[in-house]
């Protein structure tokens, strides 16, 4: 157990270069089945869609790392998003737009930080298992969602929102751009940093690293609003792709998609080990993965069962190494 706090505390386990190989295969097999899968835009399109649950699923590395899980960052997000569109619209004409559109982000990142802070202190102070807090708050966060947009749609009224979702840095889009500036300063602050490492050693042994002096508490509640700001960031990007959130169906299942992305990134789901490169791999096969089966023309219904399958041959890879 000492030896393995003593690893944790010189950075998380670097395990991303399977997920980045199965990347690569992946890529590869669909390149050679599949014409449309090799236009470049499609493949932006890929990385577009995957970006939003993906930035949400580099928050959640942290929490999986720390020993913990989330499973309201779906309804978060739609509470972000719908506390955003709100805020603009109550100081849209009162304000310049580039001024509202500051307001808005404010909001999406109180909102964000408070629900956040939130699940940490019902785990870290309240001592109730990740798993039951997050299962209440996700159904807390998307009731509030609901009632704050009377069950319905809330429009974006700033032009910025459509600006951003449809612009693009050298061709590509900037959730994109957003998503991997992100990925690569978290992963250095997960790897480099004192509170990175000590986020791996309170996931790796709880106990031992309240003996080493680590606050683990603290740690882990820092991974929770640290997770809740990035469902700001992702709804903001979201709200302006689609220039509007729905309080019913933003977010739906992200929740799944980002610790499957963690999980196939190689982070182990049991805490101590897990870097946000994997987690970004992670994301991109699940996008490359539907987007393949929907090109070879496989049921919808079914592309469950091959992402499904996907999550538990990763995670079953994880054993077997760490056997």
């Amino acid at each position: 157990m000492k030896r393995k706090l003593l690893d944790a505390l010189r950075g998380p386990a670097g395990s991303s270069a399977g997920a980045w190989l199965a990347l690569a295969l992946l890529a590869a097999v669909c390149a050679a089945t599949s014409a449309p899968f090799r236009n470049p835009q499609n493949l932006l399109n890929i990385a577009r869609q995957v970006s939003y649950s993906g930035i949400i699923a580099l928050g959640m590395t942290f929490v999986i790392v720390s020993g913990g899980i989330d499973l309201s960052v779906g309804s978060l997000f739609a509470l972000c998003g719908v506390s955003a569109l709100s805020a603009e619209a109550a100081v849209h004409a009162s304000l310049p737009t580039g001024a509202s559109f500051a307001v808005a982000c404010l909001a999406a990142l109180a909102t964000g930080a408070l629900g956040g802070a939130l699940n940490g202190a019902v785990v870290c102070l309240g001592s109730v298992p990740p798993f039951i807090a997050t299962l209440g708050s996700y159904s807390i966060f998307r009731s509030l969602a609901l009632w704050w947009a009377d069950s319905g749609t809330v429009p974006a009224g700033n032009a910025l929102f459509g600006r951003i979702g449809g612009s693009a840095a050298l061709g590509v889009p900037t959730p994109v751009w957003v998503f991997v500036l992100l990925a690569a300063a978290l992963d250095v602050a997960l790897a480099k940093t004192p509170w990175g490492r000590h986020v791996a050693a309170s996931g790796a042994s709880e106990r031992v690293a309240e003996f080493a002096g680590i606050r683990v508490k603290r740690v882990r509640f820092g991974a929770y609003v640290l997770t809740g700001a990035l469902c700001a960031a992702a709804a903001v990007l979201f709200a302006g792709r689609l220039e509007s959130i729905s309080s019913s169906s933003a977010g739906l299942l992200y929740e799944l998609d980002a610790i499957a992305a963690v999980v196939i990134g190689g982070a182990a789901m049991s805490g101590g080990s897990g870097t946000l490169r994997g987690t970004l791999a992670g994301a991109l096969i699940l996008g490359m993965v539907s987007n393949a089966l929907d090109l070879w023309g496989v049921n919808v219904s079914l592309q469950g069962c091959v992402k499904g399958a996907v999550v538990i041959v990763s995670v079953l890879v994880q054993r077997k190494r760490g056997a």
